[in-house]
């Protein structure tokens, strides 16, 4: 099987063209493929498949081999993907399990990706829950380096009022004017990772609270910056969401399952 290798500020993924539909993976197969020992290694793996009216189907699985919810630096990938592939130029239409996203590559190669519309922010004393494609929790922090992400996000992952599909958990920092430094711990991976898409999207739109208004966000992340826009109406509700960042092909390769 062939396969391609992106990363999106260091969340890394594995990238299967399967317009043909001939390629069936197992749970079991995904979570080979992703380990970082005995396969490739891969925070996620997606398959890039055939959707009329559209121009791809993004599929995305897990490292732990289960499908999931919504990817923002996935989306990313596999829009620079599907360029790379000859499949489109500088925009794309794509559909994922969270429903249609469009998106723009700009000349600097970085990529820009509409996200769902956010309803239902729900603020909470020194956290906030909201549903970003995926469903995130964001911890307002002093020092996100300090913060033991992995046993405290995994405590907050696994409380009983998230199962039983849990929650993903974001630390987040004020660092600066329409700036915020933030680290994720993400289910279905079960570990921090260099970056979260829609986790920075979460926590850009809970830092505005209850303003309303137009925002523009730089989110620092341990593998590098993304920006985020959106529009705010109300306390909870963002439309117009935009998230824009790298996306970088690093090898390709073969391999037998």
């Amino acid at each position: 099987m062939k396969f391609h290798k992106y990363h999106g500020t260091g969340n890394d993924f594995i990238l299967i063209d399967n317009r043909d539909g001939n390629i069936r993976l197992t749970s079991e197969q995904v979570a080979h493929l992703c380990h970082r020992r005995f396969g490739i290694g891969a925070d996620g793996l997606m398959l890039l498949e055939h959707a009329p009216e559209h121009d791809f189907r993004m599929v995305y699985y897990n490292s732990d081999g289960g499908e999931s919810t919504m990817c923002g630096n996935g989306g990313r990938c596999i829009i620079a993907f599907a360029r790379f592939l000859g499949m489109l130029s500088n925009e794309a239409h794509f559909i994922a399990i969270d429903g249609p996203h469009k998106a723009t590559i700009h000349a600097d190669g970085l990529v820009s990706l509409h996200m769902k519309d956010v309803e239902g922010m729900q603020e909470r004393d020194g956290y906030t829950i909201l549903d970003t494609g995926s469903p995130h929790y964001v911890s307002w922090v002093t020092d996100a380096l300090e913060v033991p992400v992995v046993a405290e996000g995994r405590r907050i992952r696994n409380l009983d009022v998230f199962q039983p599909k849990g929650i993903n958990v974001n630390f987040a920092q004020v660092t600066g004017e329409n700036k915020l430094f933030v680290r994720t711990y993400e289910r279905g991976v079960e570990d921090e990772t260099m970056s979260c898409g829609t986790g920075v999207v979460a926590s850009a739109i809970a830092s505005s609270r209850s303003a309303t208004g137009i925002f523009a966000l730089a989110i620092d992340t341990p593998g590098g910056t993304l920006q985020v826009s959106f529009t705010k109406h109300g306390a909870a509700m963002a439309t117009d969401v935009v998230l824009t960042g790298p996306a970088v092909r690093v090898f390709e390769g073969e391999i037998l399952l």
